[in-house]
């Protein structure tokens, strides 16, 4: 099964809804609006350092009146995602939930839709790769007031808020850009950041990059941007208006997924070149095969996004069971090499056999805090990261 499509192969074993959720509103089916402008109980808003997760924490009520169903609202298409639905779905297949994907196509308006329905059917489970923050926090809130789980992809509101240390992912890109820049280009760079400084849960990411940059007086920042969809076609895009006005540059970083269409771009102006530092942030898999092949894609910082897509799943069916589940889950960023990719290619291929293998897991993933259904009100409201002291 390719990771991020409908779930149209007749032979997959789990169970899973024929009726997407973007299908049912193109028909027009009524979807309930006065509610949706109520406002929902917030969680907590305060910022809090969570304890370490305890495995061993007593059961709770289980939900009801809700569906063993899992709605992952997906921005886009881009492989990042795509590999954690793949990892989400594996989850649900083996604990008998049924799995949808409703696929946003970065409209914000579209990801609100879904989540209204999501509710109206109610669904047991969410998992969110938020596009617009203040537009969809407010129905997350109500589909957590009515019982159900949510996992969030670095944003709040949700049960479980996954996020990267963004200061530790950012300064491993920003090192080996750094020392890249010192060994082989002699200590001079023009560089292009495509950042998410839009985003205030990913900016701390650049903000170590620039600060790794900043030791190397012949580093030229050229180009400072957030482009402006987080995709291929967002930072090819992006790079085609850079190459206006300069036509040489040396090291460009940001997201894997913006990086190669930059690269794209670089190469249909024909000015890649093998001894430039491109890296990205991800672990995707276009960049992990650019780095095989040798040429400008010098390195990823992977976020395993199958791996953290998996325990998600898990943490939504834990949740319908009446179990307790992390309030915070890190993805921990690991700096990849040409030497390390076939060990880490096969964690991917194998999320399960990662996490039910506590010493491999907690290579990837550490959880903090608990909640579950009797104690939901304590819903993270806040921009939670690991690195809040």
């Amino acid at each position: 099964m390719k990771p991020g499509l409908r779930m149209k192969d007749r032979k997959a074993s789990m169970t899973v809804s024929r009726r997407t959720v973007l299908g049912a509103i193109g028909l027009g089916v009524a979807v309930p609006s006065g509610s949706w402008a109520q406002d929902a109980p917030r969680g907590i808003t305060a910022p809090r350092v969570f304890n370490s997760f305890d495995h061993n924490a007593a059961h709770c009520t289980v939900p009801a009146g809700l569906r063993k169903s899992l709605v992952f609202a997906q921005d886009n298409k881009r492989e990042f995602v795509q590999g954690a639905a793949r990892g989400m779905a594996l989850a649900a297949q083996q604990r008998g939930l049924a799995f949808e994907i409703a696929l946003a196509d970065n409209n914000p308006a579209t990801m609100v839709e879904h989540v209204q329905r999501a509710i109206a059917d109610r669904a047991g489970a969410l998992i969110t790769a938020p596009i617009d923050v203040a537009t969809l926090a407010p129905v997350v809130r109500r589909f957590i007031a009515q019982g159900g789980y949510v996992g969030s992809i670095v944003p709040p509101p949700a049960t479980t808020i996954l996020n990267a240390p963004q200061l530790a992912t950012g300064k491993a890109l920003g090192d080996a850009a750094a020392a890249y820049t010192k060994a082989r280009l002699g200590g001079e760079a023009r560089v292009v950041l495509l950042t998410h400084d839009t985003n205030q849960f990913l900016a701390q990411r650049f903000v170590a990059i620039r600060a790794s940059l900043k030791g190397l007086p012949g580093v030229r920042i050229i180009a400072d941007i957030s482009p402006r969809t987080v995709d291929k076609a967002g930072g090819e895009a992006t790079m085609r208006t850079i190459l206006l006005a300069h036509s040489r540059i040396d090291v460009v970083l940001g997201a894997d997924t913006v990086v190669l269409g930059a690269l794209a771009a670089l190469r249909e102006a024909r000015l890649a070149r093998d001894d430039q530092f491109v890296g990205g942030i991800d672990g995707e898999p276009e960049a992990l095969a650019e780095m095989r092949k040798g040429g400008p894609y010098k390195a990823s910082i992977s976020l395993a996004s199958p791996i953290f897509g998996y325990a998600l799943g898990q943490h939504a069916a834990d949740w319908l069971e009446g179990r307790s589940v992390p309030q915070g889950l890190d993805i921990l960023p690991t700096a990849l090499t040409r030497e390390s990719l076939a060990g880490f290619e096969a964690d991917l291929a194998d999320p399960a056999a990662v996490y039910q293998d506590p010493s491999r897991r907690d290579a990837y993933l550490r959880a903090y805090g608990n909640i579950c259904y009797d104690t939901r009100a304590e819903f993270v409201d806040f921009g939670w990261s690991s690195e809040m002291k």
